[in-house]
């Protein structure tokens, strides 16, 4: 080989490496993390009180329990498909875990009966959505008014307050200092998601499924297994949820959880899962829960209303989804990796 040509092919290979590192710098995650920044420093210069570390421990508490469905609802959203009925499904399975405590049996129980009632309410959604054939927002709309009307129906404006002692543990407790148990299970829960998502063979079909269905099918993949596990998985995780808010409030009410969809939907597409499918990773989930966190926070600081923190959290989903697709409608971008 030619001087000349070796001098042309070094060249190439180093601004390959440039590219190469510019993609990496611009991934959707570095993008999150610097947003993140941003906003921990605006909340820093708005409250003195900010950099203590009881203060983001709040920050973290305020939004772990969404973050948790959200890792088992990326999985959902990855895989083509959505569940609009967890908010429903917390409020259920607070009602049952609340009418299970108030019969005085022990607080295991009463736990297991917030996941038991979790996991029925997934297989519902699992046997009529993966085996019925009825499509995914369809199906959950129509859970999501069931499982809440069936919450209003067993308790109407009442409200269950008598849970066995140690039950605040779960939702108010600490491991050490302000690292609260939320917390620790919320980053167990992420590392295990990362690991089935990123690194085994369910996972890679998983993301299969939600790039192309048919050809998964094709090719052996058990697609409607699959789905089923799926939606389980989003009940499970949304009975755990309840567990870990009701125990943090200290009460069960049929409205707890109202409106709870939007944000965990919201933090998975922030994140960077396709609302298509077959695009996203856990730690893009992770980073927008964080990201999510302190904008609550922030506006929190501000004095400003919840319906006014609602509206902010529907302009960020329309435009996480709006704009790439925008984007790659005028051939401006390929979409997120």
């Amino acid at each position: 080989m030619k001087t000349g040509d070796l001098a042309i092919q070094g060249a190439a290979t180093r601004t390959g490496g440039i590219f190469l590192h510019a993609r990496k710098l611009f991934r959707w995650e570095t993008l999150l993390l610097a947003a993140i920044l941003i906003d921990f420093a605006i909340n820093t210069v708005m409250s003195p009180y900010f950099l203590s570390l009881w203060t983001i421990s709040d920050v973290a508490v305020s939004v772990t329990e969404k973050a948790i469905v959200a890792l088992a609802m990326a999985f959902v959203i990855i895989a083509g498909e959505i569940d609009i009925s967890v908010g429903g499904t917390i409020a259920l399975c607070s009602v049952v875990m609340g009418l299970v405590a108030r019969a005085g049996l022990p607080l295991p129980l009463v736990v297991l009966s917030a996941l038991a009632a979790g996991l029925a309410c997934g297989c519902l959604n699992g046997l009529l959505i993966a085996r019925l054939k009825v499509p995914s927002i369809v199906a959950t709309i129509g859970t999501m008014t069931l499982f809440r009307g069936i919450a209003y129906a067993v308790m109407g404006d009442g409200v269950l307050k008598t849970y066995p002692a140690g039950f605040s543990w779960f939702g108010q407790g600490y491991v050490v200092g302000p690292i609260s148990i939320e917390l620790v299970l919320f980053v167990g829960l992420g590392v295990v998601a990362g690991a089935v998502l990123h690194y085994t063979p369910l996972g890679r079909r998983i993301i299969a499924i939600g790039s192309n269905p048919v050809a998964s099918r094709m090719s052996g993949i058990a697609v409607d297994r699959v789905r089923f596990g799926l939606f389980v998985l989003v009940g499970v995780a949304a009975g755990l949820a309840s567990v870990l808010l009701t125990s943090r409030l200290g009460s069960t009410r049929p409205s707890i959880g109202q409106g709870w969809e939007l944000d965990i939907i919201t933090i998975v597409i922030l994140g960077g899962v396709s609302i298509d499918g077959g695009v996203g990773t856990i730690a893009g989930v992770a980073l927008a829960a964080l990201l999510m966190g302190l904008v609550n926070f922030g506006l929190g600081l501000l004095n400003v209303p919840g319906i006014v923190v609602s509206v902010v959290t529907g302009a960020m989903l329309i435009v996480v989804v709006a704009v790439p697709a925008a984007l790659k409608r005028f051939g401006l971008a390929g979409g997120r990796r």
